[in-house]
């Protein structure tokens, strides 16, 4: 008794594209029929299918099996159609010689669904999958993955806000505040990507290298940075007391007063932090020689965005039962004082601009 081994083309390729009629019976014909097909369209997977009916065919021959090796098509009409016109030559393959059992060979799902065709009339000892060990597609695509992924910058846009989420929502948990778990993850994921999206991080790594330079070259204004970053931190603190005793009331007052609330007591410290930068530049710039030109105007510019901000918070909460006595005229004052301000630093950088053309070499004997 013999043993079967049947390769199955369901849709007819092997047909359609090299012009092949099935049954093909024997490996050399198997072989020539893969050939074709592979001549026909090398990514059709059918060719996978064939050689490896051939290579378990070989391997039962090595030991010692008799072995016939068939290759049976159905139909483009994938279906009843195909599935007749296999069983009609499986009947026929089966009425002219006798095998005791078949290996089935296929490439995927769709070809194994007409086992229980096969089954019916012969004993299927077993059933062997092809796969593709190499797909440009998927490979491409698990490189590209990878590649990416071994950017650090990539890594961490992707990989951090999620840890974040995760974070958040465990946090919640922790404290027994799961009402809090969506939120939190929100403001936190939310806090991130605008850190990201306005360059924050980069801000600080050039912050960070210019204070490096100062203190190697021994500038003033390593000393104001620091300055800066102190008051800075006197400010967020300032900021949060205030918000904090006005979440202590019994009322929520809602994120906008908190918000104003917290530029009202902030404010001139953040404002105080920009001045000390700007001072400790512009006597950098004194000290090398240089012309100071327009960064004179940065001490102007602070102050009077610091005016602005401190008279719109006051406004804003005029309009509640925190803040009382601002009117309207405050705020188009405060606007105007504002503008003469920034005009007044225009001037003087304008006029100190001069200063590039009319200041001597220092290298110059």
């Amino acid at each position: 008794m013999r043993t079967l081994v049947l390769c199955l083309d369901r849709d007819d390729d092997i047909g359609r594209k090299a012009g092949i009629a099935s049954p093909v019976i024997g490996k050399s014909a198997n072989i020539e029929a893969a050939t074709k097909l592979a001549v026909a369209d090398p990514e059709d997977s059918d060719i996978n299918t064939i050689f490896g009916g051939i290579q378990e065919y070989d391997r039962l021959s090595a030991a010692g099996t008799d072995v016939e090796i068939v290759c049976i098509a159905g139909d483009r009409d994938v279906g009843v159609v195909s599935d007749n016109k296999i069983a009609l030559q499986i009947d026929d393959l089966l009425g002219r010689d006798e095998f005791e059992n078949v290996i089935f060979v296929s490439d995927g799902a769709e070809d194994e669904s007409v086992l229980p065709i096969i089954e019916s009339r012969i004993k299927i000892n077993s059933v062997k999958r092809i796969r593709v060990k190499q797909s440009e597609s998927i490979e491409s695509t698990y490189y590209l993955i990878k590649e990416v992924l071994s950017d650090p910058k990539i890594r961490g846009t992707i990989f951090i806000p999620i840890g974040l989420a995760f974070i958040t929502f465990a946090l919640a948990y922790i404290i027994k505040r799961p009402e809090l778990a969506v939120a939190g993850i929100l403001g936190v994921v939310g806090t991130y990507l605008l850190y990201n999206g306005f360059g924050v991080g980069s801000s600080i790594d050039r912050y960070r290298e210019t204070a490096t330079e100062s203190l190697y070259r021994g500038k003033i204004s390593f000393i104001t940075y620091i300055a800066a970053i102190i008051i800075g931190i006197i400010a967020t603190v300032q900021g949060a007391n205030a918000c904090w005793d006005g979440i202590a009331g019994d009322i929520f007052p809602g994120y906008v007063i908190l918000s104003m609330i917290f530029v009202q007591a902030s404010v001139w410290w953040y404002v105080a932090a920009g001045f000390f930068l700007g001072f400790g530049k512009i006597v950098d710039l004194r000290l090398e020689g240089r012309a100071i030109g327009r960064a004179w105007a940065f001490p102007f510019f602070v102050i009077a965005a610091g005016l602005l901000l401190w008279s719109a918070s006051a406004y804003i909460l005029t309009t509640t039962e925190y803040q009382q006595g601002y009117g309207i005229q405050h705020l188009i004052l405060s606007i105007v004082g504002a503008i003469a301000i920034a005009l007044l630093g225009i001037y003087v950088a304008t006029k100190r601009y001069g200063e590039r053309n009319e200041m001597p070499d220092p290298n110059h004997s």
